[in-house]
This record gives C-alpha cells, structure tokens and sequence, in this order.
C-alpha cells in the first residue's frame, strides 16, 4: 500500500517561504508601492498558500485511501482463490460451502479492524462469515454496478460503524467468484483507515504548523519590509526637500546674476549712449569729405551703420530688461543667417577657420526680433570659432519642420564637457580665461530665445566638437513687418 510523503509537502514549503521572502524584499524597495498595496498583496500571498496547501493535502488524503482501497482489493481477490479452492473440493450447498470457508476466511477478519462480508445468490444484502445478514448501501450498489473500473468503495463514519468497525473512514475491497451450480458469490473485504486517515491528520497538522511558520515568517519581514520602506520614503522626502531647496536657491542666484546683469545693462546703456552718437555724428560729418574716395566712404558708411547697429541693440536689450517684449517682425532665416555670418567673418578669417553655411530650401518665415535674433545666432558662431585652433571648420545649418525653424552650428574644436554644457547659460560662467571671455554671451542669448518662445540646446559632439541648436515655433498668427 502507498503511503503519502511529506518530502513534496516540505520543498513546497520551503520553496513558498523563500519565494514570499523574495517578493517581500522586491517590493520594499519599490519606493512608488503604498503599505496598504504591500499589506493586500501579503494577504493574496498567504491566502494562495493556504489553498494551495489544502489542495495538494486533499490529494494525498485521497491517492493515500485510493492505495489502501486497492490493497483491500487485492485480499479480496485472494479471498477468491480461497472461495475457488474450498469450492473445487468441497460438495453439497452454499451453507456447507460457507461452513468451510468459515475458519479460512476468519483467519483474515480481524475484529475491529477488518470485516468480510459475503453476497450469496438468491439472498438480500450481505451476510457475514456467521451467517448475520447486513446492509450497506454503497457496497451493495458498486457491486450492482461491476466491479471492472474500480473494485472498492469507501465508506463514511457512519457506514463503516454499521458493519462493526470504528466510527472512522474506511475502505472495501470488492472481488466476485463464480462457483458453479452454486452461482456467483461475491467477497467484500471492509477494512478501517483509521491509522491511514491518523497519518493523513499528523500530515495535516505538520502543514498547518509549517503554513504557521510561513505565515509567521512573512509578517515578519512584511512588517520590516513596511519599516524599510517608510525609512526609504522619509529619506526621499528629506532628499527632495533639500533637491528643491538646493533648486530655489540656484535659481534665486540666477535670478540675483540677471538682476545684476539687466542693472549693469542699463548703466552700459546710458554710458553708450553718448559715445554712440559723437561716433554717429562724426561719421555723418566726415562723410561729405571723402565723398571723391571710395573706400574712405565705404569706411565711414561702415562705421556710422555698425554705431546704429550696437544703439538699435542696445534699445532692444533695454526693452527686454525693463519687462517689454521684443518686436516681432516676419524675417527671412536665410537672411539672419547670412547677415551673422557676414559680421563674424574678420573673425573666422583672422582665426584661419572655414565657416559654411549650410541653408534648407524654401524656408518659411519666423516672427522675431532681427537684431536681437541676429546676435543669438552671432554669439553662438563667435563661441564656435573661439573653440577651434586654425584650420578648424564651423557649420551653421537652418532647416524647417511643420513648426519650427532650427539653426544649428556644429565645430570640431575642444568641444565642452556635459557638466559645463548645463551650466554654460548661467550669467558669468565661463570655461574660457580671465581675458577671453565674461560668461554673458550664452546667458543673452538663452534671454533672447526664451522671449521669442524658442529652445536653446549645447552638448558635447561625440568624438570631437560641439553643437548649438537653437529653434524658434513658426508664427501662429499675424505679426508686426
């Protein structure tokens, strides 16, 4: 007879204790997952283990008395043998065939523990090895039926205590004899499972105690998970706490540098203001002069346009500075592109670097400020030049989409760390020297574009060199121009 083992019972076990020990741990150091989400799922968790316990114990329970039912089964059919060995030697009826069997087949019964019982031809129900008629139900019934697919039957408390065993599960094997002109006998071994069904109790008590333990083992680490887990948020919280202090507080500074930088522009401006327009009146003098020579006129036209340049500048950063908003107009981008690179490039020849330009088709117009636009696109263009040694190249790119326009200068000079990329449009940041530059120029234009409604972009360029992008939105509606 098979009996159940508890080897299955302790690796499930032990693999559910370590799998809830796993997923505890996992889910502690999730910081987005709530007690309440962690307490339910330990819930889930230990409901699913119980069921899952009980399932597989009630399959034991029942593979365990299915064994014991066919071994009955077996004495049963050597109960036949018996019955065919007593028959073959034996004459008269069936009450002197049982007389006969009588001492044999006791030698089997066992009081109290096992019972046969006999299904003689032309008698209702059963009788014992005495001759006492009895009835049971499921025994009479399974043999009604046949005995080919199962050749047992269990019985109820009660069942089992009306055929004189105790008043505990049992099982009945069932075998059938023919024995000629006598007819067709049929043996019933009826057998307790009393230490079966006690087995199958201390099996289910090591379970409960083991789904005790378990139980026992995920409160545990739930309840240190929980711990964990709000020392983890409290944390979080004091890194974010100090995270958007530490942000206040740059962006109080960059707020104190603008403050400083619009004061100083003011100061520059009223300061300018005056040399600005001696230098204006004197180039408007000076020219009736050399009116006979060329180039002396293209001199002076050159320098009383570039002193209207720097004044038109200056107005539109004092406007900006004051809170205004610069003027818009419909401007062409390949036109601010040429008109940039033509006023950086004594620069790029001076510092022997090739500047290409490299302009979209059919581009639309952008809303902005021409000169203050213009400088954007100069500064970037001069900050690239400076960045390569001689014999370095600098391209400005403009191209369109459905609605931006974008111009990008790419260099292959130095290039500029990811650090000093996020920090180069903080005002007086610099990475170049004491006499080479303020730290304002990347700072003006980052102004310049956010007041335009555009987007400034500088990273490293991978190998070598860097790129600038800056795009503007296409107009939605109409603008001055």
């Amino acid at each position: 007879m098979a009996t159940p083992t508890h080897d299955s019972h302790a690796r499930a076990r032990k693999f559910g204790v370590c799998a809830v020990i796993t997923s505890i741990s996992s889910i502690a150091s999730e910081r987005r997952i709530t007690p309440a989400w962690i307490v339910t799922w330990m819930v889930v968790v230990v409901a699913v283990m119980g069921i899952a316990a009980y399932w597989d114990e009630g399959r034991t329970t029942d593979a365990a008395l299915a064994d014991f039912g066919a071994s009955q089964a077996t004495v049963a059919a050597s109960a036949v043998e018996t019955v065919r060995a007593v028959a073959d030697g034996a004459g008269g009826g069936g009450a002197d065939l049982r007389e006969e069997l009588r001492p044999r087949l006791m030698a089997l019964e066992r009081l109290g523990q096992v019972r046969i019982l006999l299904r003689l031809p032309g008698l209702e129900g059963l009788q014992t090895l005495h001759g006492a008629p009895l009835r049971s139900s499921p025994i009479e019934a399974r043999f009604a039926a046949g005995l080919d697919q199962t050749p047992w039957v269990r019985l109820t408390h009660e069942q089992a205590a009306a055929l004189g065993l105790p008043s505990r599960t049992a099982m009945v094997g069932l075998a059938e004899v023919d024995v000629g002109a006598r007819g067709k006998w049929g043996i019933a071994v009826a057998a307790t499972a009393i230490r079966e069904r006690d087995r199958e109790e201390r099996s289910l008590w090591h379970v409960a105690l083991s789904f005790a333990l378990t139980l026992t083992t995920i409160v545990t680490f739930g309840t240190l998970a929980l711990r964990r887990q709000r020392t983890e948020l409290e944390l979080a919280q004091r890194l974010a706490i100090a995270e958007a202090v530490q942000v206040r507080d740059e962006r109080l500074v960059r707020a104190d540098k603008l403050a400083t930088l619009g004061a100083m522009a003011l100061g520059i401006a009223h300061q300018v203001a005056t040399p600005l327009g001696v230098i204006t009146a004197r180039a408007e003098r000076l020219a009736p002069r050399v009116a006979g020579d060329e180039k002396a006129t293209r001199a002076v036209c050159a320098i009383r346009d570039q002193a209207r340049r720097i004044n038109e500048i200056i107005r539109a950063f004092l406007q900006l500075a004051r809170g205004g908003s610069p003027t818009l107009v419909h401007t062409s981008p390949a036109t601010l592109a040429r008109g940039a690179a033509e006023l950086v490039g004594h620069r790029f020849e001076k510092a022997q670097v090739a500047l290409r330009l490299a302009l979209g088709e059919d581009l639309p117009m952008i809303a902005c400020d021409p000169r203050l636009f213009e400088q954007v696109v100069v500064n970037l263009l001069l900050n690239a030049c400076d960045a390569c040694s001689a014999g370095g190249h600098v391209t400005l790119t403009v191209q369109a989409t459905d609605r931006t326009v974008s111009f990008t200068i790419e260099d292959d000079g130095v290039g500029i760390s990811t650090s000093s990329a996020k920090r180069a449009t903080e005002p007086f940041f610099t990475t170049k020297g004491a006499d080479e530059g303020t730290g304002l120029g990347l700072a003006i234009a980052q102004e310049i574009i956010g007041h335009h409604h555009g987007t400034f972009e500088l990273r490293p360029l991978a190998g070598k060199g860097t790129m600038a992008r800056v795009e503007i939105p296409l107009p939605a509606g109409p603008v001055n121009g």
